[in-house]
């Protein structure tokens, strides 16, 4: 998991863990879940894919509710 963050710089690191903690705490969910680590995984690959930061969660939200 903390692999997937090493390519990132500070403050991407901190968009997708804040986006990934809100995501897990909306649906009463472990970070440290199977379901967290997949989370974090995710929003990892939309930073890399130049996601707007801004709407990180929401599309976290899009890509992990509809699986």
């Amino acid at each position: 998991m903390l692999l997937s963050l090493i390519s990132l710089n500070d403050d991407e690191i901190i968009t997708v863990t804040d986006a990934v903690r809100q995501w897990c705490c909306e649906r009463k969910l472990d970070i440290d879940s199977i379901e967290g680590h997949r989370a974090i995984t995710v929003a990892v690959d939309l930073i890399q894919m130049n996601s707007d930061r801004n709407r990180l969660f929401t599309e976290l939200s899009k890509q992990l509710d509809h699986r």
